[in-house]
Formats: C-alpha cells, sequence, structure tokens
C-alpha cells in the first residue's frame, strides 16, 4: 500500500493562471510559498527560509476559485504530489506539483495581512458537506496537461 498526499499552508506567490484543456476542462496553475524554520549555526537565530511548490487545480471548483485568488492570498491546501517528466528543445526536464484537491481560505478580507492581503470564500464557494458536492471530474493522473495541451 502506498500513500499520496500532501498538507501545506502558505501564501500564493502569484496571481493563478486559469487555462483550459483542448476539452473544455478548467486548470488554474498557481504558486504557494512554504517557510521551513531552520536555525542560523552561525547567529543562533531561527531563520525562515522559503519552499515554491507548484500547484494545479482541475474544474469548476478551479474556475470559480480564480476569482477569489491573488497573489498573497493565505492558504490551506490538500491534495497529492505528481512528478512528471517531458522534453522541450531537446532537454529533458521534470517537476513536481501538487494537484489541489481541497482548498481554504486561511486569512480574512478584511485582515490586515502583511502580505498584501487575504481573501475569504463568498458563501457560494465555502465549504460544504462531501455528500452535498457534486461528483469531481475524474482526471486520470497519468495522462498530464501541459502547455502544449493548452490551446493558446
Amino acid at each position: 500500500m502506498s500513500i499520496n498526499r500532501v498538507i501545506i499552508s502558505g501564501n500564493l506567490t502569484r496571481d493563478p493562471e486559469l487555462r483550459a484543456t483542448q476539452s473544455g476542462l478548467p486548470v488554474l496553475g498557481f504558486g504557494v510559498a512554504v517557510n521551513d524554520r531552520r536555525k542560523n549555526q552561525q547567529t543562533g537565530e531561527w531563520e525562515d527560509y522559503p519552499n515554491f511548490i507548484d500547484c494545479t487545480m482541475f474544474g469548476a471548483r478551479a474556475q470559480s476559485l480564480s476569482n477569489y485568488l491573488s497573489k498573497g492570498t493565505k492558504v490551506a491546501i490538500e491534495g497529492k504530489l505528481r512528478w512528471s517528466q517531458w522534453e522541450r528543445e531537446g532537454q529533458k526536464r521534470s517537476k513536481i506539483e501538487v494537484i489541489v484537491d481541497e482548498l481554504e481560505f486561511m486569512s480574512s478580507r478584511n485582515s490586515d495581512s502583511s502580505y498584501g492581503g487575504g481573501y475569504s470564500a463568498p458563501a457560494a464557494a465555502a465549504p460544504v458537506a462531501p455528500s452535498a458536492m457534486p461528483a469531481a471530474p475524474v482526471v486520470d493522473a497519468s495522462s498530464s496537461v501541459y502547455d502544449e495541451d493548452i490551446p493558446f
């Protein structure tokens, strides 16, 4: 048995980018900065070291959330890791990204965030009981969605 689950909390590093596959499935891409706290051996002070994580979300929820996410928004994300490899201009490339299953806003719209303002989900996008949620689209994890799959 293997488990592939990840939970991260951090701030968006850029405004999200909403695209669509050739079949019309919305794809939301964004980055999240997560700090790792370590003690500096020379000064003895604790320092934050950022990790930048690429995240991708699919479906109608991705399209809805794109209206409320912006650079600096504090979020908590639950999803799974996906490693992808491709070749571009003769060079092999790879990346690890989080495929987002759940996203929760961690700051209110009125908060004085030092990151430039967080947002809370409107009532229509607020979390609901799983039984009341429409079925999520089935995305084959073995197939990948990349720039060459996007029509623009």
